[in-house]
């Protein structure tokens, strides 16, 4: 029979199952966190982990769902099913599972993204706004209702507390009148079995008129009930009796909600148990710094850099173990406390950990296996009351485990064959191995025997491996070699320890020639080994050390070419202005000059201006080629005349702007520049020398060329627009001329809504004008003035 729990317990499973308990934040979510049992199923373990991976997502980047005094109320839920009432205290567990329903469901609507594997539990919650605000404001505590329960009981208990008012207005008077003061013990007024009474010296009992409720123990003090207050507080009891009948028909009714809603209710506390075992299993995960394995059914294990979860993190040596899939034996030697049990206990205890649905201690990448059976035999056995030895002990396991084993079991076994003669021992452990081989097993062992070292040397698939021991420090480092067996290091040991070399030769004397070579081949082949990993180690240094430079150098890059884009998108941009802005204004100035050519028909002043309409057209043309194609200009080559120094008159190619140099260059080559209002700093391959006085001749030549009509027509262009326009006396030819003028200033000045002034008169000048606004592209709409704008005498005009 499989012994499945004894396994288990044996490689600790249920201490990794406490630890899972912890983190759980409901008794019943606890309880099934303990009771928790591997699952040889693949596709049921494959759909666990899946939910403990998505718990484990959603807790990352949204936090776990909170919990908040969750208790289990199926019992209570059940009893008002049937009908029966239920205590303020069980109405207010269902209280709190409600809203815990409604706080879990409203969590995870705040949750964006992608469907998870556990959004079947989440849907199963269904929460009950009004039945939990009902509960809520009818109950205060586990003892008292609220007085908003009802409107009934909410009168009850002011009717109630307005008549103990009056009671202890009539006991006040009494007690603080001076002929009866004298009779009472005390000036107080007190209770006894629910009616209010005043304490009275037992030798005035006749003087105070009343029921005597009880004495005190020396019998010197009465408490009696004034005449004055008995129908006071039979009337107080009365209406508490009401209060009573009023309380018990509230709790009736609450308990028939409650059991109107009890399938619900007790549907979504079993989802809301299972979802917090869910995150429960994430919160372990994230403390064991845990990783989702790809989880076969072919027997493999490929574990990366496999931690132990009961060991301290801060101790623990990861190591990398495989099985299954080269090989399906695995037989690790090496010397005691380095380590062995431990890893036989890491294969199986990770096992039926991910069995359980939950993410392993494991590098990225690692492989495990979901096996039907776990068979162990770990530790001594021995037992005083059945008079077993240890080998005993170890064989019984044994022939229970070689009775149970399949191909679909994984078999862990420690120090296989120790406890008898060394020979027949090793042979017994060869003997069995092969049997579990034969059955299809995968097998993990661990000895000391040399001759099961030799026998996985000689045989197919089986593999030896060892725990590294470091002879230096007399410490075993923990890591596993897969493919290394592990040597003898008793005579490097006995000799670190201070043992006598003679002593030590004649006991190598004793040992076989064979034997001898055997130990010395696994020397040097451990020593290769270390060599190699130092090298390896190197190369890998060196290789992220190179990616890590190709990576920083791909970044800066990247970051330079984006730097650059903006720049130049800046650039351009601030060029299509200036091109822009200078070929409305050139427009509007080859308009005006239209208009002078229209109006003087001399030979002599049209060959003026054809000159300087020429002269700016030219003009037009060389600033759109310094503007526009910048890429070009930043790639142009310049050699200054002479170095740049402090003082000199420069122009930013990158601005597009004239500057004074303020400071010689620095060891990069950067200069400060003062240009206009801006104080900068830029590389002296951005700047261009200009020499002064080229630069005076080049301005006198320019003024002469364009003479005083250019300036006369730049003076007209740079006058100023305002919003209205008055063209009364005007001849309609006149007046459309100037209304075109005025509209093309008020574009470039960007004035939207213009006021045309024309006048009433005859109409003739206000129908000329709006006519021509009619068909003017620059037009959006237009209306006559209406009152306190002009009426008719103006036109209101919106440009587009």
């Amino acid at each position: 029979m499989y012994q499945a729990q004894r396994y288990f317990r044996a490689l600790e499973l249920d201490k990794v199952l406490a630890k899972l308990a912890d983190q759980a934040n409901c008794d019943d979510s606890k309880k099934m966190a303990l009771n928790l049992t591997p699952c040889d199923d693949f596709d049921k373990v494959k759909a666990l982990m899946k939910k403990t991976s998505d718990a484990y997502m959603l807790s990352a980047r949204y936090t776990s769902p909170a919990l908040h005094k969750l208790k289990n109320c199926e019992a209570a839920l059940k009893k008002s099913e049937k009908g029966s009432n239920l205590s303020l205290s069980e109405l207010m567990e269902v209280s709190a599972v409600l809203h815990n329903i409604r706080s879990v469901k409203d969590w995870r609507k705040r949750c964006e993204g992608e469907e998870t594997s556990l959004d079947g539990l989440f849907e199963m919650l269904t929460p009950n706004k009004d039945l939990e605000n009902t509960l809520d404001n009818a109950i205060l505590s586990e003892e008292e209702l609220a007085d908003t329960a009802s409107r009934e009981l909410g009168d009850l208990r002011r009717k109630i507390n307005q008549a103990k008012l009056r009671v202890r207005e009539r006991l006040d008077h009494i007690i603080k009148s001076p002929t009866q003061s004298k009779y009472l013990q005390e000036t107080l007024v007190t209770m006894r079995d629910g009616r209010f009474v005043v304490p009275v010296k037992s030798e005035h009992r006749s003087e105070i008129k009343g029921l005597v409720h009880d004495t005190s123990a020396s019998g010197a003090t009465l408490f009696i009930e004034p005449m004055a207050v008995v129908e006071a507080n039979n009337e107080i009891r009365m209406l508490q009796a009401k209060e009573k009948r009023e309380v018990e028909r509230i709790i009736m009714e609450l308990s028939a909600l409650v059991g109107s809603f009890a399938h619900p209710i007790l549907q979504s506390y079993r989802a809301l148990v299972e979802i917090d075992l869910y995150f429960a299993k994430a919160s372990l995960a994230y403390k064991m710094k845990a990783t989702v394995p790809n989880i076969l059914e072919s027997g493999e294990i490929d574990l990366k850099k496999a931690r132990h979860p009961l060991i301290d993190p801060l101790k623990v040596v990861a190591t990398d173990i495989v099985l299954g899939k080269d090989f399906n034996t695995l037989v690790i030697t090496g010397p005691n406390t380095g380590g062995k049990t431990v890893t036989l206990k890491t294969i199986g205890l990770l096992t039926l950990m991910a069995m359980c649905g939950l993410m392993l201690p494991v590098a990225e990448n690692s492989t495990i296996s979901v096996y039907k059976k776990v068979l162990v035999d770990i530790g001594d056995e021995q037992s005083i009351e059945q008079s077993l030895s240890t080998f005993s002990a170890h064989m019984t396991n044994i022939v229970s485990i070689m009775e149970e084993a399949d191909s679909d079991s994984l078999v862990l076994l420690d120090e296989l064959g120790a406890g008898t003669d060394p020979v027949e021992g090793a042979a017994l452990a060869i003997s069995i191995m092969e049997r579990l081989a034969l059955y299809g097993a995968k097998i993990a062992a661990t000895t000391h025997y040399a001759e099961i070292k030799e026998y996985a040397l000689q045989t197919p698939n089986v593999c030896n491996a060892s725990c590294e021991f470091d002879v230096e420090t007399l410490k075993p480092t923990y890591r596993l070699l897969i493919g290394i067996p592990g040597k003898s290091n008793a005579f490097a040991i006995s000799q670190r320890l201070g043992l006598s070399e003679e002593i030590i030769e004649a006991a190598k004397q004793n040992i076989s020639a064979e034997k001898t070579r055997f130990e010395d081949v696994l020397a040097q082949l451990d020593q290769t080994r270390q060599e190699l990993e130092k090298e390896k180690e190197e190369v890998d240094k060196l290789k992220r050390e190179q990616l890590e430079s190709k990576k920083n150098l791909e970044q800066y890059k990247q970051k330079t070419y984006k730097l650059m884009e903006r720049e130049l998108m800046n650039a351009q941009e601030k060029a299509n202005r200036i091109v822009s802005s200078v070929k409305a204004e050139s427009a509007k100035l080859m308009e005006e000059l239209d208009d002078i050519r229209k109006q003087k028909e001399s030979e002599e002043f049209s060959k003026l201006v054809q000159g300087a309409k020429s002269i700016y057209k030219s003009n037009i043309n060389r600033l759109e080629d310094a503007a526009n194609p910048v890429i070009g200009r930043m790639k142009e080559e310049y050699t200054p005349p002479r170095p740049f120094k402090k003082g000199d008159l420069v122009m930013v190619v990158q601005l597009g702007e004239e500057g004074v140099l303020l400071s010689d260059p620095d060891n990069a080559g950067n200069v400060q520049v003062q240009a206009g209002i801006i104080k900068t700093k830029v590389p002296l391959t951005e700047l261009r020398l200009l020499d002064k006085k080229r630069r005076r001749q080049l301005d006198r030549m320019e003024k002469k060329s364009n003479g005083g009509v250019t300036r006369t027509l730049k003076d007209k262009s740079q006058r100023s627009a305002s919003s209205e326009l008055d063209l009364r006396g005007q001849t309609i030819e006149e007046g459309i001329m100037m209304l075109d003028q005025y509209i093309d200033s008020c574009i470039l000045m960007g004035i939207k809504n213009i006021t045309v002034i024309h006048g009433k008169g005859t109409g003739t000048l206000r129908n000329a004008v709006q006519q021509h606004l009619k068909n003017h592209r620059a037009v959006r709409t237009f209306r006559l003035g209406v009152y306190g704008e002009g009426e008719d005498g103006v036109t209101i005009v919106e440009l587009k």
